[in-house]
């Protein structure tokens, strides 16, 4: 797995590239922008089943964000709405395999993470002032001065490559099997391709176990699944394409769905809770300010 690549430069500023996660964020930006319109277009009083569903998103993020923050903070959820669809669609993106994962880019993830920071000083600055904003970075003694700089500088370097680490871990532990599967499948082909009698009976043993799973047997899906494998690995030596990397079907696959699917959406649903909370402490409610 490899950074994003470079597709052009914009003559601006010294040159701004033009890099795989920049066009990977502005596809989610359009995808995002379009549903929005589409899903809000021609609202009635007497919802349809599409309106119904969006008024129910809508109701759950609201009431999210108010259990989370407190209602006096129920303003923030359009933000944070769009920060965890920005988030989940920019990691599912990439697998389609054309584009690449925006949060695979340590950019991106640290971007909204310094965002969260900027967030939480202005709203501590709004309540306490200046002064008294400052004046936080000395409590409760003088000594402790460091460590709360520490502290601020530490909340959006780990909110930023928590979330860049799954994903990109992820998308490495893939690769890293993909190339594995496709070297076993090459090496179990030249070793059973070397002989056409093993090659024939293993095409014919995984013929049988296909029939006895097709015809219901006690293990159906087992004799399917080892079926399929001693067939196609029959067939292929017999026809010497020991090339065809044909353990990759179904293994990254399943994999896929955790890494990508699972992974992607927890880190979304994380990296938008931390930012209610730190946020949200430093936005109290009108009377403890």
């Amino acid at each position: 797995m490899t950074g994003p690549k470079i597709y052009g430069v914009i003559p601006l500023f010294g040159g701004i590239p033009i890099t795989q996660t920049a066009v990977s964020s502005f596809v989610v930006m359009l995808l995002l922008c379009t549903a929005g319109v589409l899903l809000g277009y021609g609202l009635q009083k007497r919802p349809s089943r599409r309106q119904a569903l969006v008024e129910k998103g809508v109701s759950m993020l609201y009431g999210l964000v108010e259990d989370t923050m407190g209602k006096h903070n129920a303003y923030w959820a359009p933000y944070i709405g769009a920060l965890f669809l920005s988030s989940i669609c920019g990691t599912y993106i990439g697998m389609t395999g054309i584009l690449r994962s925006t949060t695979a880019d340590l950019s991106t993830t640290a971007t909204w993470a310094v965002m969260t920071s900027f967030l939480c000083w202005g709203c501590s600055i709004r309540a306490n002032g200046f002064l008294g904003w400052l004046k936080g970075f000395t409590e409760p003694v003088a000594v402790m001065t460091p460590m709360n700089l520490v502290s601020e500088i530490a909340q959006p370097i780990s909110m930023a490559f928590r979330h860049f680490g799954n994903i990109a871990g992820g998308g490495v532990l893939t690769s890293l099997l993909y190339s594995a599967l496709a070297a076993a499948s090459s090496m179990v082909l030249g070793l059973i391709g070397k002989s056409v009698v093993i090659s024939a009976l293993l095409l014919a043993a995984g013929v049988l176990l296909l029939a006895a799973g097709l015809r219901g047997c006690r293990r159906a899906l087992a004799c399917k699944i080892a079926g399929a494998v001693c067939a196609a690995t029959g067939a292929l030596a017999l026809l010497g394409l020991t090339g065809v990397p044909y353990l990759e079907v179904g293994v990254p696959g399943i994999l896929s769905l955790y890494f990508d699917v699972f992974s992607g959406g927890v880190q979304a649903l994380v990296f938008s809770l931390l930012t209610m909370v730190y946020v949200g402490s430093a936005c109290p409610p009108p009377e403890e300010t």
